[in-house]
């Protein structure tokens, strides 16, 4: 299907120059989406997808250990898409009060992601809704500290942005000028809330994705906040009863492929090509996570039973460290011992004997304040985190 460029451009003057900006038409688009038998078929697929990953979420007896773990990886990655050199396990050890292995403002910039997802979901699930107010609330979290903190926090911008380039003369892309900003977000919340059409909720979270990174509504923070309201929309439309679901990792795989489909959906309404793009994510990503949870609960449960079958009268105090390095895969003995409640005696010998049964290791070669690697459970977390060289 053809399309004409989907929206209009509007001459701005910016520092001497005059560039040309890029005010995107509300959704849904015009004509509809041609749902082909090729597109239906991996909506179809990428439906079920999400159902599996759904049920595995709701029977899976740690689903709250590996969410924590999970939505810890998501921030990592999503962080790194905009460039940011922290790792997995540089984010536990800084929420461990232990230092990192790469500048605090890069650990910070994640761990504020992982605050901001943890308070959209809160409120979502509490009952508040999905709008402009709840966005700018959790990127007020979002850049709180660290490098954004002097990036208006919590406020749309009242300025000119761009994308690529040293100023919007030579941008590959200039969004919205701020004068047409509310506009854009104002259709944006209306087709979030189903005006003026009712939308699915997969379709919904694919095509409100677009739209935001092409209002690129704040100074800072867009491409991070643009991945996350896909999550919250799968939230708040029940189409997944827990976070589980990140499409960051396949998004940064196909950075340039994603770059492009982006810009083809505003220049010819190549939506259909964005929509298979975004289908072929879920699928993929769906089954990643469900792989990775069979994973960690198989290790989970292998590790449990070596606890049972050979730690003897250590059972129970091993059972209680075991547990917490599930949430906490790592951490120093001083923390399991708040986290427990058993004596440094006590956790110490713990630490030994699960070293022994190669459930832990040490990772510092120090007397105070080790820490400790639960090794297995986080080289699964960590498929797909490596840093680029």
């Amino acid at each position: 299907m053809k399309r004409s460029l989907q929206g209009r451009y509007v001459a701005i003057s910016t520092t001497g120059e005059t560039a040309r900006a890029f005010i995107p038409s509300p959704l849904p688009p015009e004509p509809p989406i041609d749902w082909t038998p090729s597109l239906r078929e991996k909506f179809d697929r990428a439906l079920l997808a999400l159902g599996d990953l759904n049920g595995m979420s709701e029977f899976l007896p740690d689903a709250s250990l590996l969410l924590y773990t999970y939505i810890r990886k998501e921030a990592v990655l999503s962080s790194m898409i905009e460039g940011t050199q922290s790792s997995l396990s540089d984010l536990l050890l800084f929420e461990i009060d232990q230092v990192p292995g790469v500048p605090l403002a890069d650990v910070q910039e994640v761990s504020n992601y992982v605050a901001a997802l943890n308070f959209g979901i809160d409120r979502l699930n509490n009952g508040f809704p999905l709008s402009l107010r709840l966005i700018k609330e959790m990127h007020s979290i979002l850049l709180s500290k660290g490098r954004g903190s002097s990036k208006c926090p919590g406020e749309f911008r009242h300025s000119q942005n761009w994308i690529g380039g040293s100023r919007p003369g030579n941008a590959a892309f200039v969004p919205p000028p701020p004068e047409n900003l509310m506009d854009c977000m104002g259709a944006l919340e209306l087709f979030l809330h189903d005006q003026p059409i009712q939308t699915a909720a997969l379709l919904k979270a694919a095509l409100a994705h677009v739209q935001f990174e092409t209002i690129h509504p704040f100074l800072d923070g867009n491409g991070r906040l643009g991945r996350l309201l896909i999550t919250l929309i799968f939230i708040e439309q029940k189409i997944l009863q827990k976070p589980m679901l990140y499409l960051s990792l396949y998004f940064k795989t196909h950075r340039t492929y994603y770059y492009e489909l982006l810009n083809n959906v505003r220049l010819n309404g190549d939506w259909e090509a964005w929509l298979e793009f975004f289908a072929e994510a879920v699928i993929f990503t769906a089954g990643q996570a469900v792989e990775m949870a069979r994973q960690l609960d198989a290790l989970a449960k292998h590790d449990n039973m070596q606890i049972i079958l050979l730690a003897g009268k250590q059972e129970d105090s091993l059972t209680r460290l075991h547990s917490v390095l599930k949430k906490h895969p790592l951490c120093t003995a001083g923390f399991l011992v708040e986290q427990t409640a058993l004596t440094p005696a006590t956790v110490n010998r713990g630490l030994k004997s699960l070293g022994q049964l190669g459930i832990t290791s040490e990772i510092t070669s120090r007397k105070r304040n080790r820490i400790f690697s639960y090794t297995k459970y986080i080289d699964i977390i960590n498929q797909g985190t490596e840093l680029p060289d």
